[in-house]
């Protein structure tokens, strides 16, 4: 497919590329710049005109932080459509661990529920006192995740996704990660400085991500390695033009 190609003109380089993306209402990184270099020598009357330059924008597919996000995100909705056969056979396998290892909790009233679509298949665990099973911050919580992931899979020819959430875990959890994100980037935007997060698993990275990809002051991205991976947030670089 073509590329889209748009030219502006202004002033200064600056003022043509700020009146292209009011124009096509797009952010600066959502953009490839170009200026126009022209080549026709100016005749003696023309010099005494104002001199405008020429730049060219190119709109990319999407953002870096988008695709950041995307790249981060627990399911690629596009790809790897699960079969009903696999589906299952990792509900049966996740059903018989969890009749066992809820007994260990005799004392608590406990019960789970599985539900699935094409791609990914959830686990709620519902009850009194799950707070053992979440853990701070939810590292308990990822651990029995990542266990239920490797159950599932037991005897299967496909890859399946598994999430689970506990006591609605994962909503209380998403709203203080949004509050943070949105307090930190307050500091952020008043003080000038960088602010590294602590390590967060993917799905939460994702959540800080996607609450500040409008944030036109402030840019995200994450670093390091897996399980210590974390996110930066700064302020959005100034145009060189």
């Amino acid at each position: 497919m073509e590329e889209k190609k748009y030219i502006f003109e202004g002033k200064t380089s600056s003022e043509a590329i700020d009146k292209g993306l009011k124009e096509l209402n797009l952010k600066k990184e959502d953009v490839e710049v170009k200026i126009i270099k022209e080549d026709q020598k100016r005749s003696f009357f023309s010099i005494l005109e104002p001199r405008l330059i020429k730049v060219e924008l190119i709109p990319k597919e999407r953002s870096e932080k988008a695709q950041e996000s995307k790249n981060e995100t627990f399911i690629k909705k596009e790809k790897n459509i699960m079969s009903e056969k696999g589906i299952e056979e990792a509900k049966k396998n996740i059903s018989k661990f969890l009749e066992q290892f809820l007994k260990c909790f005799s004392n608590e009233k406990l019960e789970y529920k599985i539900t699935n679509d094409e791609y990914y298949i959830t686990i709620e665990i519902l009850g009194e006192n799950t707070n053992n099973l979440i853990g701070y911050r939810g590292e308990t919580l990822n651990a029995l995740q990542n266990i239920l992931s490797s159950v599932a899979n037991k005897n299967v020819e496909e890859k399946i996704r598994v999430i689970l959430d506990i006591s609605g875990y994962k909503d209380k959890r998403k709203k203080v990660l949004e509050e943070l994100a949105d307090k930190v980037s307050k500091t952020v935007i008043k003080t000038g400085r960088r602010v590294t997060l602590e390590p967060m698993p993917a799905y939460e990275r994702k959540i800080i991500h996607a609450r500040l990809q409008n944030n036109n002051k402030v840019k995200t991205q994450s670093v390091g390695e897996e399980p210590h991976r974390k996110v930066i947030i700064e302020l959005q670089r100034k145009s060189k033009y």
